[in-house]
């Protein structure tokens, strides 16, 4: 049975700004779905509440058609999201970090995943060490290391050099050949193969009835 995870007309409130209204999505087994939008059209507001870390005042979101809000701690367990900041501990090796991350999901391949990034050699270099490009490819050697069937990614290529790039874009069409789902902003750039596009500007303000702030 093909695993599925929707949302269904979801509105999104941040600080007193309607940021999107009525905006639905639908992912099955492989999809890739790319958000696509100006900055504050709300690419990452719609990939934090798919994460269960922003509320969304109205809709819902299913996995399997269940309501995600009917068992919190399983979704998290089945996604891994890498948001804008790499949220590493400076004080812990690399190493380290990614072991913590994968432990709060039973466990993973640490080594593995470092070898296959590219950082293997800085295993043991604290993360206050690490050039920006660095910090941001320990963040998604989780997606090597770390067992889920969701991938929630905030323009994740962002200071990765080009080697780096390919890698992601590596394992992401592999997660995707063993059935994994992606949602992914990004501005620009080359579309994923057989990628479902979502334009969140077109559900911010012409249908949130309210007016663009200035700039």
């Amino acid at each position: 049975m093909p695993d599925s995870f929707t949302g269904d007309t979801l509105t999104c409130i941040r600080g007193e700004r309607v940021v999107f209204s009525a905006l639905s999505f639908a992912l099955s087994d492989g999809d890739a779905l790319m958000l696509r939008g100006p900055n504050g059209s709300g690419k990452s507001s719609l990939l934090r509440v798919m994460a269960g870390l922003s509320p969304a005042v109205d809709g819902a979101l299913r996995w399997n058609g269940e309501p995600v809000t009917d068992d919190s701690a399983g979704h998290h367990a089945r996604l891994i999201y890498a948001g804008h900041q790499n949220a590493l501990k400076p004080a812990l090796t690399v190493r380290e970090n990614l072991t913590f991350w994968a432990e709060m999901h039973g466990g993973g391949r640490v080594d593995a995943a470092l070898e296959r990034i590219g950082l293997l050699a800085l295993a043991d270099v604290p993360a206050r060490f690490l050039s920006a490009g660095e910090a941001r490819r320990v963040c998604l050697a989780r997606l090597g290391a770390i067992e889920a069937p969701l991938w929630l990614l905030d323009e994740p290529a962002t200071a990765l050099d080009v080697g780096a790039r390919q890698t992601l874009f590596d394992l992401i069409a592999e997660h995707r050949a063993r059935g994994g789902m992606v949602a992914m902003s990004a501005h620009g750039g080359a579309p994923l193969p057989d990628e479902k596009t979502l334009d969140i500007a077109a559900y911010a303000v012409a249908r949130a009835g309210i007016e663009e702030p200035p700039a």
